[in-house]
């Protein structure tokens, strides 16, 4: 298969889940609004979101598929699907004890997480609420996680990708229409996340079935695949998901802050995610098994040029993302969010926070193609190593901007933060001899920063004055943006093909 165009496959699903995310926070925006409610929600969802990402999306993942491929490439389907059986069976069994837990915990979970929210009993008792309905979405998205990672490995990269489309579905469809049927309407988000969750889990066994990978109940502790798999996990949750912990701690922070914050953080992160997860978490979904067959067939030339593949790709499309973030802010958030109940504060509450997140929107990226460099050779000391230096680091930068920048200052210290886990990461790799640049990185230098300024300029003169953003009409405004991203897009590319750029440069084939 051509990773380019598994790339393409992924960041196509990945677009149209990110296009129905912003239908569903359009909606969210103007059913809802920015207040204490939806503060409320926002809490109760980041924490089983959280977990996700931790354990399944992250921890699990980058301990699974390296076992996995490792497993299928040495010793065939057979034991393949041995392994995917029992690791199966033994995550369910820990998600259903888990689920109950943070469930009954629910009360001290909302206190952990937003301490803040004590000083008021009905919105504490609300986002205790709303957490027992969410948190069952840990144990849908675990066992998806774990049916993405055996479709991945097996190159079929589609559906895993298509599967967040349902949640966004899930979300628009009860907003607009379960929400009045509620007594307290924000109820029907929280309901939205557990319907979601089945869905998306539902969607993932016809394509299992098709690979003969369908897992069957079979319970053994002393199987050594899966105890290989837990011994790489416990010290992956850190290494691999060190900004999500950091946007937690930031909700705590934000917790004590005016009413809003909350909801302005969270409404900045899903605009920066849109990039961030049609780049970094594409190009990790699709490196990670290569990666850990090359690994296992010990063509150590092949890892590192694959790994020098990769960094090039996300420069050449992360960079234009956090520059056009920085600069066409106000018309993004005016666009998606301005309407009903959203201000023109929070647009401009909101934007601040953007502007902070996109300086660090590189890194970010940075983090998700070359950590999988060290788990897919099963190093997990390192990656942990870093992380916990990056989380000192973040918590830092979160107490020494806070007071001058507010809840900016928390987005500010995130960016921050991931730039230092992804040089230290780079470094990392280089020091052990994983990684070799390969020749031409400096005219890829001067080449891409040539089409960057020319598509900042272009960007910052066609955006025009903010304020006018906030005076049209949606009718005005999505044209406009739509002809301001074109352009955007446009000039960079041009720029792009004008000094040398050809994307036969690349094409390259996954690992077989």
């Amino acid at each position: 298969m051509n990773l380019l165009k598994a790339l393409a496959t992924v960041s196509g699903m990945t677009l149209l889940s990110r296009i129905l995310g912003f239908a569903r926070d359009f909606v969210i925006a103007r059913v809802f609004g920015a207040g204490w409610m939806t503060d409320a929600f926002f809490v109760a969802f980041k924490l089983p979101n959280l977990l996700r990402r931790l354990f399944a999306e992250g921890a699990f993942s980058q301990a699974f598929v390296p076992i996995l491929g490792e497993t299928r490439n040495r010793l065939g389907e057979r034991e393949a699907k041995r392994l995917v059986d029992r690791a199966a069976t033994l995550l369910f069994l820990a998600l259903v004890v888990v689920t109950l837990l943070g469930m009954a915990g629910a009360p001290l979970l909302v206190y952990i997480s937003a301490p803040g929210f004590a000083a008021d009993p009905g919105k504490f008792a609300l986002t205790v609420e709303l957490t027992r309905v969410t948190f069952p979405y840990i144990l849908f998205m675990s066992l998806v996680a774990l049916a993405g990672g055996v479709l991945n490995t097996w190159n079929r990269f589609a559906a895993p990708a298509f599967t967040p489309v349902l949640l966004n579905l899930s979300f628009i469809g009860m907003a607009l229409f379960a929400a009045p049927w509620f007594a307290r309407p924000i109820l029907a988000l929280g309901w939205a996340v557990f319907l979601g969750g089945a869905l998306q889990l539902a969607l993932q066994i016809p394509s299992l079935g098709r690979i003969g990978m369908l897992p069957r109940w079979s319970l053994d502790w002393r199987d050594a695949g899966v105890r290989r798999i837990l011994k790489l996990m416990a010290p992956a949750v850190l290494g691999v998901s060190v900004a999500q912990v950091s946007l937690l701690i930031n909700t705590i922070f934000a917790s004590f802050l005016g009413a809003g914050s909350v909801s302005w953080l969270y409404y900045a992160d899903r605009l920066m995610e849109f990039p961030s997860g049609m780049l970094g978490a594409a190009l990790g979904t699709i490196l990670l098994p290569s990666l850990s067959k090359y690994h296992a067939s010990e063509n150590f030339d092949e890892y590192s040029r694959l790994l020098d593949w990769g960094l090039r790709l996300t420069l050449l499309l992360a960079a234009p993302a956090a520059v056009a973030l920085a600069i066409i802010a106000v018309p993004l958030i005016a666009t998606l969010f301005h309407h009903g109940a959203f201000t023109a504060s929070d647009v401009f509450m909101t934007r601040d926070a953007l502007m902070a997140y996109s300086v660090g929107l590189l890194g970010l990226i940075l983090v998700k193609v070359l950590a999988p460099g060290f788990y897919a050779r099963q190093d997990v000391r390192t990656p942990v190593r870093i992380a916990l230096l990056t989380l000192c680091a973040t918590q830092a930068l979160n107490l020494s901007l806070i007071g001058p920048l507010g809840h900016a200052g928390l987005a500010l210290s995130i960016g921050l933060a991931a730039c230092l886990n992804a040089g230290l990461l780079y470094r990392g790799l280089r020091r052990q001899g994983i990684y070799t640049p390969q020749p031409g990185w400096r005219k890829f230098f001067v080449r891409l920063a040539a089409a960057l300024a020319v598509m900042g300029t272009a960007l910052w003169f066609a955006s025009g004055d903010p304020g006018q953003w906030l005076e049209w009409r949606t009718g005005e405004r999505l044209p406009r943006l739509s002809l301001l991203v074109c352009c955007g897009a446009g000039v960079y590319f041009a720029t792009l093909w004008a000094v040398g750029f050809r994307l036969r440069d690349f094409r390259r084939r996954a690992a077989e």
